[in-house]
């Protein structure tokens, strides 16, 4: 794609004291006036643009000679020793990936040649903002990083959890990140976004709007790994045996459907197990309830992407699936946990550059920085040029080359031959190259001036974001309004404040209005300038949303039961029976995990001890006391927050006559909702199983 347009010339704005100056792209660029000191380089060279990397052509690919953003991805890549700079809290887990038809006809990709064929992979997931001590349940972008051990060769397919991105050129991603980061005087917040360095930025970078949108809902508080869709973000290429490119978008999309947690449960799941996640996914495979996903792909040719008003390259744009379907084409199924976090989580290294024949890169300014990025922090944080060699990076392939030597070099090329050509023959001169089974780049023109400026296709900043506003349930886009409330009012400047609502006002002017209320603010600011107006008459897509896609049933979900001396044994079992028959884990509460007696006297042990056992731990609950048992509960705080919790939290609730008593000391309504199921034999089991296949019974008045 070497299509460009003249740039166009850039314009002025003013936010507050602040001269922002706009390219046509819409890019921000604050400039040095009086009282501002001249950015430069480490080597005092000034610089004149700190906004865009030196392109070819202003859609073209990066140029090596871009000496600042050289040095300036380069001093972000060495930040952080030893874990990384981002996704640092990560977990990871092994399996396969198979392929469900030959895609000989779009790619020459060898995993993608027979039917039925099985690629071993490791996945990692991760947050992005937080160290690798923080907190699992931080709302915050995901990463969804996959390495295929392909018989060509690794792909790493290194993506997140949403498809878009906050910036559009890799130049800004050291300051996205610094921005997230704790602020460097305090060194706090940890693995929040909710402070003024985050939304100083943001609301500095109109291109953020569209990705702004998917961190403030549901998304970046998933329920867990294996209710998380994957994107590749980026527009790749996949070339055939005859050269033919095509332009693809990867989706990755969970078997066992989306699920999310509201904030409050969030808060409060940090607090009663910060490892939440990986202890879901660690328990999920120990016990053979393995995660499965399907890799689905978006491919179109150059005519289609032209037909759009945005442009494919742009990282902080996706293409609906009403307009272009993503077609299955294999499932990924992860069956076995490391045998050490450190030897493969910690220390696999995942860059996008890794790609095989068959799969190409666009000119995606974003991915075309990452490309030159990634293999720079890997060499920092590992140590050694030979991170290769680590058997959780070797490929499983064979693998000849004549790199040699260098530190922790523990698998160097043997024979008299470390050079290439050579005339020492087949068994002693090495390896050599291959144009018919060698990776061979499709050849693509590309043209236009040495320039540092958006294209102007990029400029639109707003029309997705409020297309992926109004494609949300109206439940959900409360929670996004919620969102940017608690987010904001953690921002000690009004002018923050009010530059976010102006840039909402874009978007959708309820929503704004929604946002400054809870903010108290007494009158709107003006909209934010616009480099190009918002299409209001995009479609809402309904496969963005979450609640308007829920999974078919229960499966793969927890159900906690709480459990007293005096339990019906009969229902117990009948409720146990029931969550298996559905594949549904349960874990058993009580007020000591040494367990209680059953009503026909057999001693049940306990998975938790009330207090370490809170409903926010999980999907839905069933109380199940005897009346000789729930006097004990009525005088415990945590039995009572088990219940306000779950009422709170939308949940499910079955329950035993005694424990209405339970009820009223909370203080819930007397008339119960339709998410109460009473259990009065054990034929209710099933009622109560079906009933939580819905998830969450968001039509409690009171719940968070």
């Amino acid at each position: 794609m070497a299509r460009s347009k003249k740039p166009d010339s850039p314009s002025n704005v003013v936010y507050g004291d602040q001269t922002i100056q706009r390219g046509p792209g819409g890019e921000t660029h604050q400039t040095a006036e009086e009282g501002y000191d001249v950015l430069t380089t480490q080597h005092g060279m000034p610089v004149g643009d700190d906004q865009n990397s030196l392109k070819q052509g202003d859609r073209g690919p990066l140029l090596v000679e871009d000496g600042h953003f050289r040095e300036k991805i380069f001093h972000f890549d060495h930040e952080r020793i030893p874990e990384r700079v981002v996704h640092a809290r990560g977990y990871a887990a092994h399996g396969f990936f198979e392929t469900y038809d030959s895609l000989s006809a779009i790619t020459k990709a060898d995993i993608f040649q027979r039917k039925g064929e099985r690629t071993p992979v490791f996945v990692r997931f991760s947050t992005v903002a937080g160290s690798e001590g923080s907190f699992d349940l931080a709302r915050d972008v995901r990463g969804f990083a996959v390495k295929f051990y392909t018989k060509q060769g690794n792909w790493d397919l290194v993506g997140n959890n949403i498809p878009v991105f906050f910036i559009q050129d890799a130049i800004k991603f050291p300051d996205v990140i610094h921005a997230v980061k704790p602020e460097p005087d305090k060194g706090f917040p940890q693995a929040q976004s909710a402070h003024d360095n985050f939304w100083d930025f943001i609301s500095l970078t109109p291109e953020a709007m569209h990705m702004i949108m998917w961190v403030m809902s549901d998304r970046a508080i998933p329920r867990s790994f294996r209710f998380m869709q994957g994107f590749g973000v980026h527009t790749f290429q996949l070339v055939n045996a005859k050269g033919e490119a095509r332009f693809v978008k990867f989706h990755w999309k969970p078997k066992l459907g989306m699920q999310s947690v509201v904030w409050n449960e969030a808060v409060k799941i940090n607090g009663a197990d910060p490892d939440f996640h990986r202890r879901d996914l660690f328990n999920a495979i120990q016990s053979g309830d393995f995660p499965e996903w399907e890799l689905c792909l978006q491919v179109f040719d150059q005519d289609f992407a032209d037909s759009f008003d945005f442009d494919v390259l742009d990282p902080t744009k996706l293409i609906p699936e009403e307009l272009l379907p993503a077609t299955p084409v294999g499932r990924m199924v992860l069956d076995r946990m490391p045998d050490n976090f450190f030897a493969e989580t910690e220390q696999v290294a995942f860059m996008t550059q890794n790609i095989v024949p068959g799969v190409e890169f666009s000119n995606d300014p974003l991915l075309q920085g990452r490309n030159f990025s990634y293999l720079d922090t890997q060499l920092k944080r590992l140590g050694s040029p030979n991170f290769a060699q680590l058997p959780i990076n070797a490929p499983k392939c064979p693998m000849h080359h004549f790199q040699q030597d260098g530190h922790m070099a523990f698998k160097n090329p043997t024979g008299r031959a470390n050079y290439e050509p050579n005339g020492w023959g087949t068994e002693a001169g090495g390896p050599r190259e291959s144009k018919e089974l060698g990776f061979q780049t499709v050849p693509q023109e590309a043209e236009g001036p040495k320039v540092r400026l958006r294209p102007e296709s990029f400029a639109d900043h707003y029309s997705q974001a409020r297309q992926f506003f109004i494609s949300q349930d109206l439940i959900e886009q409360q929670h996004i309004g919620d969102a940017l409330v608690f987010e904001l009012s953690k921002c000690a400047f009004p002018s923050i404040r009010e530059r976010m609502v102006g840039h909402l006002l874009n978007i959708d002017e309820e929503l704004a209005q929604t946002v400054a209320d809870g903010l108290g603010m007494k009158a709107l600011p003006k909209a934010a300038n616009a480099a190009r107006p918002t299409k209001m008459d995009l479609p809402a897509s309904d496969l963005l949303s979450i609640l308007k896609n829920p999974p078919e049933s229960f499966a793969g979900r927890k159900l906690g039961i709480l459990i007293t001396d005096g339990t019906d044994a009969k229902l117990l079992a009948a409720l146990l029976a029931a969550a298996a028959a559905e594949g549904t884990a349960v874990e058993l509460i009580a007020p000591m995990v040494g367990g209680v007696t059953l009503s026909d006297g057999t001693i049940q042990p306990a998975h938790h001890k009330i207090d370490g056992g809170p409903s926010v731990l999980f999907d839905a609950v069933a109380l199940l006391p005897a009346e000789e048992g729930i006097l004990s509960l009525l005088k415990l705080p945590p039995a009572r927050d088990f219940v306000s919790d779950a009422y709170a939290h939308y949940k499910f609730v079955g329950f035993t006559a005694p424990a209405a008593k339970l009820f009223a000391k909370v203080g819930l309504p007397e008339d119960l909702d339709k998410g109460f199921i009473a259990m009065d034999e054990p034929a209710d089991a099933e009622e109560l199983i079906a009933a939580c296949r819905a998830l969450r019974f968001w039509d409690r008045p009171d719940g968070a």
